[in-house]
């Protein structure tokens, strides 16, 4: 037996060296599913087991051999159930590109609306300040500078 370095991450992010032992074949490795206590001895599990196996076994349910068991299935296809699983899957991708992409139209919209309302008020206010400093007797030059509206515009005020 030969032994090496591993390297893993804790939780923390950080790494941290393990010696383990590895096996110079594959069949060598006899340990049962009770025995499985290390991620290495889950792979080297499945690496020796997997063709016996139908589905995920509990004791391996880990992100890492359920991407590895969902490619598993996928390479069992045959080449025709590969292109159909192909179709359907780039179909579910478009359907949920169209669905992100309306709920994206709909915020844009939403905040194109939001502007167009703000900028409406601004001018509704804009007016009102306008007749109220025209009735005052206030200079149309003046007006036109502090509401930010046209002279022309003022004058038409009544």
């Amino acid at each position: 037996m030969k032994t090496w370095d591993l390297y893993t991450s804790n939780p923390e992010g950080l790494y941290h060296s393990i010696k383990t032992k590895s096996y110079d074949k594959l069949i060598n490795f006899t340990k049962s599913e009770k025995d499985l206590i290390s991620d290495l001895d889950r792979w080297l599990h499945v690496l020796k087991d997997m063709s016996k196996m139908d589905k995920l076994p509990a004791y391996l349910r880990k992100p890492i051999f359920e991407r590895l068991f969902s490619i598993a299935e996928y390479s069992k296809l045959s080449k025709e159930e590969r292109s159909m699983y192909d179709v359907s899957l780039k179909r579910k991708w478009d359907a949920e590109s169209i669905r992100e992409t309306a709920v994206f139209e709909r915020e844009r919209a939403k905040e194109e609306g939001r502007q167009q309302g703000r900028a409406e008020g601004e001018r509704k206010k804009a007016i009102e300040t306008a007749l109220k400093l025209k009735k005052m007797g206030i200079a149309i030059a003046d007006i036109a500078e502090g509401t930010g509206l046209s002279i022309e515009e003022i004058e038409k005020l009544k």
